[in-house]
């Protein structure tokens, strides 16, 4: 399910205001490199693209993995661009959309709440009509494995491979 407005809020300002603290870099890394489709608010979505194009390092986009530029004047000019001047995240955005830019989340975002974030980023909320679906196609899939299983023994034959003679 992806995250709730508060929680997306709470992940933008870590992404920027914690980037300097050498113990959140790699987790802001790791978030950099989420899909954005765990963010449900869509103006936090186009944010969150932003800086993760804005903090790419630039690299052969073919050969090499993405990494992110997390620290440092390369950071706040990226942050500081977007509180200027909203526009270069989306036309119709506004300093009150990136008015949380730059604020510590507070005390309560720490590594619990960070690991908890992950978790609820992929997780998908199951629906109760769902339950009855899911046994009856799993017991079909195991019938069907167990037919194909007994087909595969019987097409398999003894090998009779002559022996070389000398």
């Amino acid at each position: 399910m992806p995250l709730e407005k508060e929680d997306g809020a709470k992940v933008l300002q870590l992404i920027t205001s914690r980037y300097n603290d050498r113990e959140w870099r790699k987790k802001i890394e790791k978030t950099l490199s989420l899909p954005p489709s765990g963010l449900k608010d869509e103006d936090q979505r186009k944010a969150f693209l932003y800086l993760k194009v804005g903090l790419q390092m630039y690299k052969s986009r073919r050969a090499d993995v993405p990494s992110w530029i997390v620290g440092g004047f390369a950071t706040k000019e990226v942050i500081d661009r977007a509180l200027f001047k909203p526009t270069v995240i989306d036309p119709n955005f506004t300093k009150d959309q990136v008015a949380g830019f730059g604020e510590d989340p507070g005390s309560e975002v720490d590594a619990v709440w960070w690991e908890d974030m992950l978790v609820n980023w992929f997780e998908e909320p199951e629906e109760e009509g769902d339950d009855e679906a899911e046994a009856e196609s799993s017991e079909e899939g195991e019938l069907s494995t167990e037919a194909a299983n007994a087909s595969d023994d019987s097409t398999k034959s003894p090998s009779h491979a002559k022996k070389p003679t000398t």
